[in-house]
């Protein structure tokens, strides 16, 4: 069979690219510190964040919604605790207010 028409999956895809092999490790990695501070975000705001990207000891929560936003600013402080606590090099985290679609 010619590998060039067979599927295969994404992991068979990152096993033979580094470059695609780091970016799911990167997303892998803002996935889990999204879910060791989700239960300090309330319930009804969860669904206006996601995970976006961490460059050093900032990370960044993607948000829909200044209010959202808003909200999220106050809490930071705690989420930066957890993720400290958990390990991870975290001294900002950074909210990028996305337009609504």
């Amino acid at each position: 069979m010619n590998r060039r028409f067979a599927p295969f999956t994404l992991q068979q895809a990152a096993d033979g690219s580094p470059t695609l092999a780091g970016l799911l490790a990167r997303a892998r990695d803002t996935g889990q510190r999204l879910q060791a501070v989700q239960d300090l975000i309330p319930e009804a705001m969860r669904a206006a964040v996601q995970a976006g990207p961490a460059e050093g000891d900032v990370w960044c929560l993607l948000v829909t919604g200044s209010a959202a936003a808003a909200k999220l600013r106050q809490l930071t402080p705690a989420m930066v605790l957890r993720l400290r606590n958990k390990g991870w090099d975290v001294a900002t985290i950074r909210l990028k207010v996305q337009a609504r679609r």
